[in-house]
């Protein structure tokens, strides 16, 4: 197993460092790289787990490719063999831990999948008794499973910053 907390590609253009992925100009697409950078309640933990960074991004790649009849996406490709000329030294780095992808304006939601009463949406059902606009039943108790999931958006927050839950109107 091999492990990336942090992209070390001196000689290339870092454009933005996220929590887990380091995004890079190419000129006329970016890299957006995968790394084991360990995040959670939206902030960045000291530990890493080795080839988390790969899981992730095959994940995403995953859903991508069934989503691309129903919605467009930015993937141009994942083979690290079609990428610029100078990222060919970082190939075996890159491998399964990034795609190359069109520029585009990132919209700054989260969607998050909710199938129990916690965390974030635990503290909103408490004091409004609704996550994200969604009205839920009375007496759950924390960690309840929901009747069905929910769907709820949240901001994107930077790096430090905390998301908040919006409704679907906000979004």
């Amino acid at each position: 197993m091999t492990s990336i907390p942090k992209t070390q590609f001196d000689d290339l253009s870092l454009v933005r460092q996220g929590k887990v992925r380091d995004i890079f100009d190419t000129g006329d697409s970016l890299l957006m790289v995968t790394t084991d950078r360990l995040s959670a309640f939206d902030v960045v933990l000291p530990d890493i787990i080795p080839d988390k960074g790969k899981v992730l991004n095959q994940i995403s790649v995953f859903w991508f490719k069934q989503m691309e009849n129903i919605v467009k996406n930015h993937i141009i490709t994942t083979n690290v063999n079609e990428y610029p000329e100078e990222f060919k030294p970082y190939s075996d780095a890159l491998d399964k831990r990034s795609m190359l992808v069109k520029k585009a304006d990132p919209l700054p939601i989260e969607c998050i999948v909710r199938g129990y009463i916690t965390g974030s949406g635990w503290s909103s059902y408490q004091k409004e008794g609704h996550v994200c606009g969604i009205k839920l039943p009375k007496g759950l108790k924390e960690s309840d499973k929901l009747e069905q999931p929910l769907f709820t958006p949240s901001t994107k927050a930077e790096v430090g910053d905390h998301d908040i839950n919006i409704s679907f109107d906000e979004a």
